[in-house]
């Protein structure tokens, strides 16, 4: 089959490339435009966009998928349209230009978080199975007939971050298998089943730290929330970034957002027991070994601002 890929970020790059080597013919790529990155603003391409160059793929850049976009896929006379993390919704007559129309492979089991955080938003409720799914595209938000679903269990400790990695080189045999079924007419969609969970966007403030909650819930929290939006504290009015954090064997007794260093790791109390850091960055800082951090502050005692909700968010 002809067929035009639609994406963005590091993690449908896996995909991109298992169709561009399978027996189809990708014939084009729509990405978002260039953008910048990191502290110095650095204006660099997306990693489909650098993917698609790399296999002499023709690309059409733009964060709206307008008239412009749509002549570009009609020029292409696709069988079917693939999607993975764009970053825009396709809608008519976009949506019926190919023959078979669009399938999209998303990272979760649906009809469980639908829309554009999945990984992030499983990991902070606590779901020990996440997975991904490979459905239609149809008008409303990620509500198509599911072709393929395959589970994942994420590692203990695991973040967002890794488990994402883990399930692009997954969802991108699972949507390899699905593309080779629609073009042997023997693919099936099954309408999803159960009540849909929604994952919207996260914010600054959703990667901040609750130290008054049980242990699990403030690490699924720093899981979920890293590397984006970032796990984050405050101390006497200072955003501290973690990183890294584990659930110990052993811990000391510590009040909510109290800091102790015990036998050379730095420990933080819960509404429960206290959780570990390995990697802090502090503001305007480098990351660093949370121990090491500590005993740079020279001081016995320190404790993290308590979250509520009526808190706003500090730049």
């Amino acid at each position: 089959m002809r067929l035009v890929f639609a994406g963005t970020p590091a993690v449908a790059v896996p995909s991109l490339k298992r169709l561009a080597a399978s027996e189809h013919d990708v014939t084009g790529v729509l990405t978002r435009v260039d953008a910048t990155v990191g502290r110095k603003r650095v204006m660099q391409a997306s990693p489909v966009a650098d993917a698609a160059s790399a296999l002499d793929l023709p690309v059409h850049k733009t964060n709206r998928l307008d008239d412009v976009a749509e002549a570009f896929v009609a020029a292409q006379t696709p069988d079917l349209g693939v999607i993975v993390a764009y970053g825009g919704f396709v809608r008519e007559p976009l949506l019926s230009l190919p023959r078979l129309g669009w399938i999209n492979l998303h990272f979760s089991l649906l009809p469980a978080w639908r829309g554009a955080a999945p990984v992030q938003h499983s990991l902070i409720a606590g779901d020990p199975v996440t997975g991904a799914s490979v459905f239609q595209l149809v008008a409303a938000m990620d509500a198509g007939d599911v072709f393929a679903m395959r589970e994942f269990v994420p590692a203990k400790d695991a973040t967002a971050g890794s488990v994402l990695d883990d399930l692009a080189i997954l969802g991108a045999e699972l949507l390899g298998e699905v593309v080779d079924a629609l073009g042997a007419g023997t693919a099936v969609g099954t309408p999803q089943v159960g009540e849909p969970t929604f994952a919207p966007k996260l914010s600054a403030e959703d990667g901040r730290v609750r130290w008054a909650e049980p242990a699990a819930r403030v690490l699924a929290r720093i899981h979920g929330t890293t590397p984006e939006p970032g796990a984050h504290t405050r101390i006497a009015g200072a955003r501290l970034k973690l990183l890294e954090a584990f659930t110990p064997d052993e811990a000391p007794t510590l009040r909510p957002g109290e800091f102790a260093l015990d036998a050379g790791q730095l420990f933080v109390g819960t509404g429960t027991t206290a959780i570990g850091l390995r990697r802090v960055q502090p503001d305007g800082k480098s990351a660093m070994d949370a121990a090491a951090w500590w005993r740079g502050l020279r001081t016995d005692t320190l404790e993290a601002e308590l979250w509520s909700p009526d808190l706003d968010e500090r730049a």
